[in-house]
């Protein structure tokens, strides 16, 4: 890690020359003569975020390099932020940059020192996507929190500001001072592959409150939140990871349901929103994504909403902003539509150069670029990265994960397990009386950094509350054989508690065999709340909303007793044999009778 020296050394003149400090736009002026002096090459690099591979910004390791070659054609960060002089970077788990705290601050150390020893170097923002729940890059030891419906679920606005301001702190004490989170999707389709979970809810309302307070969380601590994904990605059956969605919605619909919790977070600061790739065509009838549209970017929400943070496009790589253009068009269009950042596109090199021949051509004026580059320092400035880009060990020691942290996870966590059924009082489960568990069901790819599999956690969680409980994995699509060993080994155990995971047919049978076995079932929803409508005979069912160690650990203490019900379901479910008909409401939730 840099000395203070090193620091000094290589931050001098841009500190000395700006001294940036203070609110709003006080500084553009010398914003404006920083901007002034940059090459048009250099002022291209700012408008990107990119991805990189490794551990270390000048020492990955050999399969990081070779990634890293293939994919941008330079060997490391270093060489990479040399090259193309970009603004910002974005960590990945898959990427290699999120090992631990202390190495992660390292490589944000390093990416900092690489890009301000270049000639006018500038601090580089570095981002990830921590929403917590299902979507994390940074895990253990870090404080991970239950995901946005958990929250929903909570009702709480001031744990979601609780758990902005610590994941916040953690965030920046490891160089991280873009967060993408929160979602602000209001998430009315119970078929949504992409939102779901993600979303704190159904309810426009309640979903805008809990996004302002959790905005407010992470930007207290000095870091900024993104919104997410504009202009509402809440309603559809489609991933725009590997298709177009097309969102059907009529303005009026928008206004009512969509816009509100953007609007509530443009109203509490918000720093940076993010763009959904979908078609919407009620607000822009050309069948372009709203990360490529000027009617959707800069008229509604530049012009009709306000707001003139930064805008930063979702993934360039993603499937539903490559449809309808080929990659070296995207970016261009993008900055037409009134994008600032532009995130991960497949090629570097290709997006780069794209957007530099469109200013030479005349397609893009620099005066266009400008306008964006000062969104992005203005940003930067208010982080603090002009006069402390880097971060200290000690800070990592005494910020990331650390008890107060932790507990404050569990409780914000035991406060939206939610109670769906409870036939006959089966729950809770009383250690003297069914003192031995089978623990079954799916066991999906554990979340990044926590540490799974759910059958197991539970089980652990479950074994360290006075019970003998055992893990029997059986997947999200058990066989005939896989239920038949699940069924017989029930029949040495006292109760039994399955995890579904958006339920299939194998699933349900696996459960119902269970409950006709005649030992005491409960059901856990790993993931949605909605699972429960396919399964009208079991007799008690909880919804965790995620298959993370601190919502699995918060389902076992309210399984066991340890802690009350207390969530509400923030979405409706819906019955399995009338779609039109709630079999539970917003607002649904069980408690134990005293």
């Amino acid at each position: 890690m840099p000395s203070r020296r090193t620091v000094l050394a290589a931050t001098a003149g841009v500190a000395a020359s700006l001294a940036l400090s203070g609110t709003a736009h006080a500084n553009d002026k010398k914003l404006r003569s920083l901007i002034s002096r940059m090459t048009l090459e250099e002022k291209v690099g700012q408008l990107f975020v990119m991805r990189v591979y490794g551990h270390s910004a000048t020492a990955p390791d050999q399969a990081d390099i070779d990634a890293n070659l293939k994919e941008i054609g330079v060997r490391t960060a270093a060489e990479m932020i040399a090259r193309y002089r970009v603004g910002g970077i974005i960590y990945f788990t898959w990427a290699h940059n999120t090992r631990d705290p202390h190495q992660i601050a390292d490589l944000s150390n390093g990416i900092q020192q690489a890009s301000l020893r270049q000639p006018r170097g500038l601090p580089v923002l570095v981002s990830t996507d921590q929403e917590h729940g299902i979507v994390c890059r940074v895990g253990e030891p870090a404080t991970l929190f239950p995901g946005a419906m958990a929250i929903g679920a909570g009702g709480s606005r001031k744990d979601a500001r609780t758990l902005g301001r610590i994941a916040g702190q953690e965030l920046r004490a490891i160089g991280i001072r873009q967060n993408y989170s929160p979602v602000a999707d209001v998430n009315v389709n119970p078929a949504n592959p992409v939102i779901g979970v993600r979303s704190f809810g159904s309810e426009a309302g309640a979903v805008a409150g809990l996004v302002a307070a959790e905005v407010a969380g992470y930007q207290g601590a000095g870091v900024a939140a993104t919104a997410k994904h504009f202009p509402g990605h809440g309603d559809t059956s489609v991933d725009s990871h590997y298709g177009f969605p097309v969102i059907t919605h009529s303005r009026e619909l928008w206004e009512k349901l969509d816009a509100v919790p953007f609007r509530s977070a443009i109203r509490a600061g918000i720093d940076s929103i993010m763009t959904a790739h979908i078609q919407f065509p009620a607000l822009d009838a050309s069948g372009d994504p709203a990360t490529l549209s000027h009617p959707i970017l800069t008229g509604i929400l530049r012009g009709e909403l306000g707001y003139d943070g930064v805008v930063v496009t979702d993934s360039l790589g993603m499937e539903g902003v490559r449809t309808k253009y080929g990659d070296a068009r995207v970016p261009v269009l993008a900055l037409k539509a009134g994008v600032d950042q532009l995130l991960n596109p497949p090629s570097l090199d290709v997006a780069w150069n794209a957007v530099l021949k469109a200013v030479r051509d005349g397609e893009l004026t620099e005066a266009r670029l400008d306008e964006s580059i000062l969104r992005i320092l203005r940003l930067k400035a208010r982080l603090g990265l002009f006069e402390e880009p880097y971060v200290s060990h000690g800070g990592v020691t005494r910020t990331v994960g650390t008890p107060a942290h932790l507990a404050a996870a569990e409780r914000i966590a035991e406060r939206t397990t939610t109670l769906l059924v409870n036939e006959g009082r089966v729950l809770p489960l009383n250690r003297n009386t069914h003192p031995k568990l089978l623990v079954v069901g799916a066991d999906p790819a554990s979340p990044s950094g926590t540490t799974g599999p759910p059958t197991g956690v539970l089980a652990a969680a479950l074994t360290a509350l006075g019970f003998t409980a055992t893990a029997l994995p059986t997947g999200t699509a058990p066989s005939a054989a896989t239920v038949a060993q699940a069924v017989a080994a029930a029949q040495d155990a006292d109760a039994v508690i399955v995890g579904t995971y958006n339920i299939t047919a194998a699933q349900k049978t696996l459960v119902e065999q269970l409950v006709a076995a005649g030992r005491p079932v409960v059901a856990v929803a790993i993931r949605n709340p909605y699972d429960v409508a396919q399964l009208p005979t079991v007799p008690a069912y909880l919804a965790a909303y995620s298959w993370t160690d601190v919502e699995l650990r918060a389902a076992a203490r309210v399984i066991a007793g340890q802690a009350a019900p207390r969530g509400k379901l923030p979405v409706p479910v819906q019955r399995a044999d009338d779609p039109a008909t709630a079999l539970y409401p917003v607002g649904y939730g069980l408690a134990y009778r005293r």
